[in-house]
């Protein structure tokens, strides 16, 4: 479940980014936040899985002492 949702965190941000360069060059403001909202919003929930992730590793080395 982790790697989709990574993959997931991957393609919002790529699509974020996309739609605000597309935006910045049609010049578009409100396409232009909408995109750097989404690419943020992307890396939010990459953040988040990496931090379950090393949560989930910390608890595992703790286990096995």
């Amino acid at each position: 479940m982790g790697a989709q949702e990574k993959a997931k965190a991957k393609a919002e941000q790529a699509k974020g980014k996309l739609k605000e360069n597309t935006g910045r060059s049609v010049g578009n403001e409100r396409m232009t936040a909408e995109g750097r909202a989404e690419s943020s919003q992307g890396a939010l929930r990459d953040a988040k899985e990496k931090a379950k992730s090393s949560v989930r590793k910390v608890g595992d080395a703790l286990k096995k002492d």
